[in-house]
């Protein structure tokens, strides 16, 4: 990763424009909060406002672009959303058809951005705490994966929580949970903890988005609420056109993670 962690997001985002970063952000700009992106025209951007504050955990709104605008003023002024993500993807209809790494021939004057928390805005305190974080370790995507647990519905929107997954020692757990519980507004304590087939995960070595990692002995898988549950939905719902982010390829915003702990 070179020295990526301690840059300043908006070098890494200049990095990121150039297409000299083109993989997940996870551990870049170390201490600064990381965002999804949902893309929808103005005349789907209601229900799915509506659906993120319906859905607080998977989908906790860091910010909302003006139509039209694509420029993520609160959290990042100058930024540019169409070109400050490493990897897009172009969901239409429904369908995944296309992931690219600059949209600007895809925006539209009516288009809405939504910025969505991202658990790795919470793993710098955790590896403060001295908490392993094995997608970091091993230089890969955090491992994500469909559920069978449901989202609230709002208007068109509707589908299945996607949760990121954490090995961790039991004891690690545990205290991982007090962390994320103080960062509501990047999903904030796990969901579940243990079992995966209890919501719905068939088989932990083949997550649906992103990379398997290690899971050692004496180690529990832990999950959070993922803001990849848009492109779940996508998939369901099917508006005309969604853009996203790429699984793990995040907007890097220039507010420090401070700001959204409770404590």
């Amino acid at each position: 990763m070179g020295n990526y962690e301690s840059m300043d997001p908006k070098d890494i985002r200049e990095l990121i424009r150039k297409q000299v970063i083109t993989g997940p952000t996870a551990g870049m700009s170390k201490g600064y909060t990381q965002a999804n992106l949902v893309i929808l025209k103005k005349e789907h951007a209601f229900d799915f406002l509506l659906f993120c504050q319906r859905n607080p955990k998977p989908c906790p709104l860091l910010d909302v672009t003006e139509p039209g605008s694509f420029s993520p003023s609160l959290i990042a002024e100058g930024a540019d959303i169409r070109k400050d993500i490493p990897k897009y993807r172009i969901y239409q209809d429904g369908v995944f058809t296309e992931e690219v790494a600059d949209i600007t021939e895809y925006w539209e004057d009516d288009m809405v951005g939504f910025l969505i928390g991202c658990s790795f805005t919470f793993e710098t305190p955790l590896l403060e705490s001295g908490i392993p974080v094995r997608h970091i370790e091993e230089n890969c995507n955090v491992p994500m994966y469909k559920t069978n647990i449901p989202c609230q519905k709002a208007g068109m929107f509707e589908g299945p929580t996607v949760v990121s997954m954490r090995p961790m020692t039991p004891v690690d757990a545990i205290r991982a949970v007090q962390i994320t519980s103080r960062f509501p507004a990047v999903h904030g304590a796990p969901i579940h903890i243990g079992d995966p087939s209890l919501i719905g995960i068939p088989d932990i070595s083949k997550p649906d988005f992103g990379d398997a990692v290690t899971i050692k002995e004496g180690e529990i898988p832990v999950f959070w609420a993922c803001g990849v549950t848009p492109q779940a939905v996508a998939m369901e719902s099917k508006p005309s056109i969604m853009i996203t982010h790429g699984p793990g390829c995040m907007f890097i915003s220039d507010i420090k993670d401070e700001k959204f702990s409770v404590l």
